[in-house]
C-alpha cells in the first residue's frame, strides 16, 4: 500500500481525514507504473484519489508542461472539478496550474493551452478529439504521465465512449508511458470496464481497487394519500406527498425519468407551494444558460429543491444535498444507486432517498431496485463494438494531426477494446470512404478528404478539410423533429423524426387533439390526413425511452411469480396480485404469461414480457405484422415498460405460433424494409461519420437539407454500392439500437424454454387493467376525458368485481394533480369529480 508524504499527510491531518485505503492503493498502482479501475461508492473520495499520484509526483519533481489529463462526460463537472482540485493545490503551495478545457473555453486561451499547457487539465472527449487533431498534438502530449477518466460507466458502451477509446489508444502512441485511471461508483462488469482503459486493451493490465462499503442508504417508498394508481407514470399524483418532504429537508433533488415528467411535477409542486420555497428545474432541453443559473445556485445554498432529469445523474458535488426524491421507477439498479449518491455525498454518512412509484407496477419495480441494492447486486450491459460511424470520424481527426500509414493506424485502432474485433477489411473500407467518399461516391469533389503519397502515407487534403471537421466534430446527433402537416392545410406541430420512422403507411395517430392518418414523408414534414382506420397511437419522445434494465426486470418477474415475496408489498398491491392469480395467473419467472378477452367488440391480447417500452414497441410492430397475415384483423398495440397489449377484430388463436423466434426474419425484414427507420439510421451515421455538415462556414445546415442530402445518398448508395461501408453499419444499427432485437430475441428464447401460458378470459384480468387504461388515455388530447374516465372506471369494476372503490380514480387515470386543500374522492352515490387540472392529461401524453 502506498504512502502519503509528509505534506500531504499534514493536509489530511488538518482537515480530520484519514487516507482511505483505496486512494493508497492508487498510489501504490501508480508507483508501480501500472493503470487501475477505482469503484468506490459517491463520496468516498474517488476524484481526489485519481489525481493524488498525480499531485504527489508535482510537488517531488516540479516540472512545466501536460502531466494529467482528465476526461469528464460533462463540461460542468470538468468545470466543477477544477474548481475543487483548485483549493488544496493553493493549500499546500503546490507549484500546480489546474486549467478546464470544454467547448466553453475561450479561443485565446485554447490556444495558449495548445503552447503552453497546464499541469492537469481536464476536459471532454471532443474536446481532446479537437486537441489530438492538431497538428501540435505529439508536442502538447509527448510528457504525459496519466489520464484519469471520471464516470466511466457513463462512457463505456456509447458512441462517446468509442470516440473516447480511439483518443486514448492515440495517446497510448503519442505517450506510452502514461497510466490510466478509471474512475466509477457503479459498475456491473468491471471486466469491460478495465479493458476500456487499458493501454493494450487487455483488462489483465489494469488493476481493479475496490474502496470499501459506504454507510448503506436509507430508501423508503411513499405513496399518495387515498388510493394507489393502477396506471399512468407520471407519479402526480403524489406531488402533495413530495412536497412535503421538501418541506421538512433541507436541500431535495427530485430526479424524474423525462423531460414531460420534469416539467408537470415543477408546475405541480409550485401550485402546492404556499410557503414559496425556492424550487429549480434543470433538464436537457433547458438552455446552457438556465441549467447553470440552477446549478450555481444550488452550489451556493439558495434553492431547497430542484427537479431534475438524468442531466444531474453524473451531478456537481453538492454535499449540502439531504435527501434525494425519485419520481417514477428507477428502471436500473446503477442508475438508482448514482441518483441516490447525489444525497449527502459523503461515504460515510447514510444517503437518504425517497421512490415515488406511480402505479401498482412500478411499487413492484421500486421494492425490486431496493432489494437488490440490499444485496448489492448491480445491473448493466456490457459495452458493445464500436462504431464504424465514429472510426471515420477519428480517421479524419487523425490525418488532421499528421500523416499515417495505415497499418499503423488500424494497429493503434485495435488497441482501443470496442475495436479489438475489428476487421482489416472493415478498417480498409471505413478509410476508403473517408478517403473519397468509396466507390459511389468517388466522383463528387466535396467527398474527396483524404489522399495517398508514393510510400503509401494518408494526408488530409487540404486546410477546408480540416476546418469543416473541427464545426462538425462529436458523436451526439440532436434529436431532429419533424413537421406534422395536413395535406393541402396547415402546420400541426412537430414531433420526434424516430416516432415518425416508426410508422408505415396508414398509421394513424393522435396529435394536436385530432385522429391523423399518416400518408408520406416528404422533405419538408410528415403528410397526414384527417381520420383513419383502427385504434391510434400517441407520438412517444426520447425522454421515454429509459430502458428498464433486462436483470431489474428478472428481478420484477421472480416477485410477481412468488407469493412469498409479497410481504413488503404495500396492501392494495398484494390484494392486486391476489386477485390475478384468482382470476387468472400471475406471470412466470421463466416463460410468458398470454392473456385474450373479448372486450367492446374487439379481441384483446395481452402479454407480460417485461423488456421495456423500446422492445415492447418493435415486438408490437412484429406481432401486429403476424396477426395480420393470419387474418386476425390486428387494430393496434400498445408497450408499456411491462405488458405488450394488441387489440384485433378476431380473437387470437395459435400464441405459440405468433411468438415463434422466427418472427425475427421475415417480418422483421418487411417492417424494416417498409418503415423509414433505415433512412433515419441512415442520417445519423452519416452525420457523426462527416457525410452531411451539421455546420459550414456562415451557415447553418437546416433539418430540411440535411434530409434531402441523406435521402439522396442513401438512394445512390443503395443502388450503385449496395454493401458500402455507411450501409452496413446502418444496417447494425437499426437492428441493435431502435428496434432492441436483442432482448426481443431472449424473450422470445425464454418463452420457448419455459412454455407460453395461454389463458383465454371472458374479461379482463386485474393485471390487464393498466395497459388497457394506458390505451384509452390515448384518447384525452381528443377531447374525450369523461368516456375515458367512465371507461377506466368500468374497467376496474369488471376486473375485480366491484370490490374497489375508485377512490382517487381521476388522479391515476389523468395524472392530474389536486389543487392545494382538494383531493379527488368520488362524490357520494356518483361518479368522480372532474378538476380543473384536467387540461394537463394532455401534456402528460406527450411525455
Amino acid at each position: 500500500m502506498g504512502t502519503l508524504p509528509e505534506l500531504f499527510a499534514a493536509w489530511f491531518a488538518a482537515r480530520g481525514w484519514s487516507p482511505r485505503a483505496h486512494q493508497l492503493a492508487l498510489l501504490e498502482a501508480a508507483g508501480a507504473g501500472r493503470s487501475a479501475l477505482l469503484v468506490a461508492p459517491t463520496g468516498g473520495g474517488k476524484t481526489l484519489a485519481g489525481f493524488l499520484p498525480s499531485l504527489v509526483d508535482l510537488a517531488k519533481n516540479p516540472r512545466p508542461g501536460l502531466h494529467t489529463l482528465y476526461i469528464s462526460p460533462l463540461k460542468a463537472l470538468a468545470v466543477d472539478i477544477a474548481r475543487n482540485l483548485t483549493a488544496p493545490v493553493a493549500e499546500m503551495g503546490l507549484p500546480i496550474r489546474i486549467e478546464a478545457r470544454t467547448g466553453d473555453t475561450p479561443v485565446n486561451r485554447r490556444q495558449r493551452q495548445r503552447a503552453d499547457p497546464p499541469h492537469l487539465l481536464l476536459t471532454t472527449p471532443e474536446s481532446l478529439t479537437l486537441l489530438l487533431a492538431s497538428p501540435e498534438a505529439a508536442q502538447m502530449f509527448a510528457g504525459l504521465h496519466a489520464v484519469v477518466v471520471d464516470e466511466i460507466h457513463a462512457l463505456a458502451g456509447t458512441k462517446r465512449g468509442d470516440q473516447l477509446t480511439l483518443c486514448l489508444s492515440r495517446l497510448a502512441t503519442l505517450a506510452p508511458a502514461a497510466r490510466r485511471v478509471g474512475l466509477s461508483a457503479t459498475v456491473a462488469h468491471p471486466d469491460p470496464l478495465r479493458a476500456f482503459i487499458a493501454p493494450d486493451g487487455q483488462a489483465e493490465s489494469v488493476a481493479l481497487v475496490l474502496g470499501e462499503d459506504g454507510a448503506p442508504p436509507k430508501l423508503e417508498i411513499i405513496l399518495p394519500e387515498g388510493h394507489l394508481p393502477w396506471g399512468g407514470h407520471m407519479g402526480l399524483a403524489s406531488a402533495p406527498e413530495i412536497y412535503r418532504r421538501i418541506e421538512t429537508a433541507g436541500v431535495t433533488i427530485v430526479f424524474v425519468n423525462t423531460r414531460a415528467q420534469a416539467e408537470l411535477i415543477f408546475q405541480a409542486l409550485w401550485r402546492l407551494n404556499e410557503a414559496v420555497l425556492p424550487i429549480g428545474l434543470h433538464h436537457g432541453s433547458l438552455t446552457v444558460e438556465q441549467r447553470r443559473k440552477v446549478e450555481a445556485a444550488m452550489a451556493v445554498g439558495r434553492l431547497r429543491a430542484v427537479v431534475a432529469t438524468a442531466s444531474l445523474d453524473l451531478g456537481i458535488d453538492w454535499g449540502a444535498v439531504d435527501q434525494v426524491i425519485q419520481v417514477g421507477a428507477p428502471k436500473g439498479v446503477a442508475r438508482l444507486l448514482q441518483r441516490v449518491g447525489r444525497a449527502n455525498h459523503r461515504m460515510d454518512e447514510a444517503s437518504n432517498a425517497v421512490l415515488v412509484p406511480a402505479n401498482r407496477f412500478e411499487v413492484i419495480e421500486c421494492t425490486a431496485a431496493i432489494e437488490a441494492i440490499a444485496a448489492h447486486e448491480l445491473d448493466g450491459d456490457p459495452p458493445r463494438p464500436g462504431g464504424i460511424d465514429v472510426l471515420a470520424q477519428h480517421i479524419l481527426a487523425m490525418a488532421c494531426s499528421a500523416p499515417f500509414l495505415p497499418d499503423e493506424l488500424y494497429a493503434e485502432v485495435l488497441r482501443a477494446s470496442p475495436y479489438a474485433a475489428l476487421t482489416r477489411k472493415d478498417f480498409d473500407d471505413c478509410l476508403r470512404f473517408v478517403e473519397d467518399g468509396g466507390y459511389a461516391l468517388q466522383a463528387y469533389e466535396r467527398f474527396r478528404k483524404l489522399f495517398r503519397d508514393a510510400e503509401g502515407r494518408i494526408h488530409v487534403r487540404d486546410t477546408r478539410v480540416a476546418r469543416q471537421l473541427r464545426m462538425n466534430l462529436g458523436t451526439i446527433v440532436e434529436t431532429p423533429l419533424v413537421k406534422v402537416k395536413l395535406r393541402g392545410g396547415p402546420i400541426l406541430g412537430e414531433v420526434e423524426e424516430w416516432f415518425i420512422s416508426t410508422l408505415t403507411i396508414g398509421d394513424c395517430f393522435i396529435f394536436a387533439g385530432q385522429l391523423l392518418q399518416y400518408e408520406r414523408l416528404d422533405p419538408t414534414a410528415a403528410i397526414v390526413s384527417r381520420g383513419g382506420e383502427g385504434s391510434p397511437r400517441v407520438p412517444a419522445y426520447a425522454g421515454s425511452r429509459m430502458p428498464l434494465t433486462t436483470w431489474l426486470a428478472a428481478r420484477v418477474r421472480a416477485i410477481l411469480s412468488d407469493p412469498r415475496r409479497w410481504g413488503g408489498l404495500p396492501e392494495p398491491v398484494r390484494d392486486w396480485l391476489a386477485m390475478q392469480r384468482l382470476r387468472s395467473e400471475l406471470p412466470p419467472r421463466d416463460g410468458l404469461l398470454v392473456e385474450t378477452f373479448p372486450r367492446g367488440g374487439r379481441w384483446f391480447l395481452v402479454a407480460y414480457t417485461f423488456e421495456g417500452k423500446l422492445a415492447h414497441q418493435t415486438l408490437g410492430m412484429l406481432l401486429t405484422r403476424r396477426m395480420e397475415h393470419a387474418g386476425l384483423g390486428p387494430l393496434g398495440f400498445l408497450g408499456t415498460d411491462y405488458v405488450l397489449a394488441i387489440w384485433s377484430a378476431f380473437e387470437p388463436t395459435d400464441i405459440a405460433h405468433l411468438f415463434q423466434e422466427d418472427i425475427l426474419g421475415e417480418e422483421l425484414e418487411e417492417w424494416i424494409a417498409d418503415s423509414s427507420m433505415l433512412r433515419r439510421t441512415f442520417r445519423n451515421i452519416a452525420t457523426i461519420a462527416g457525410l452531411l455538415e451539421k455546420h459550414h462556414p456562415g451557415a447553418e445546415k437546416s433539418g430540411k437539407a440535411m434530409t434531402m442530402n441523406a435521402d439522396l445518398i442513401y438512394d445512390v448508395l443503395r443502388r450503385h454500392e449496395p454493401d458500402h461501408i455507411l450501409l452496413r453499419a446502418t444496417r447494425a444499427e437499426a437492428a441493435g439500437g431502435l428496434t432492441d432485437i436483442a432482448r426481443i430475441a431472449a424473450l422470445l428464447a425464454r418463452a420457448r424454454q419455459g412454455g407460453i401460458r395461454h389463458r383465454v378470459l371472458e374479461q379482463v384480468s386485474p393485471l390487464a387493467v393498466p395497459a388497457l387504461i394506458e390505451e384509452g388515455r390515448e384518447w384525452i388530447a381528443g377531447g374525450a376525458e369523461d368516456s375515458l374516465l367512465a371507461e377506466a372506471e368500468a374497467l376496474v369494476a369488471e376486473a375485480t368485481d366491484g370490490t374497489d372503490h375508485f377512490y382517487g380514480l381521476l388522479a391515476e387515470v389523468t395524472d392530474a394533480v389536486p389543487s392545494r386543500g382538494e383531493r379527488h374522492v368520488p362524490r357520494r352515490g356518483g361518479g368522480p369529480r372532474k378538476s380543473r387540472f384536467i387540461r394537463h392529461a394532455g401534456k402528460a401524453v406527450t411525455g
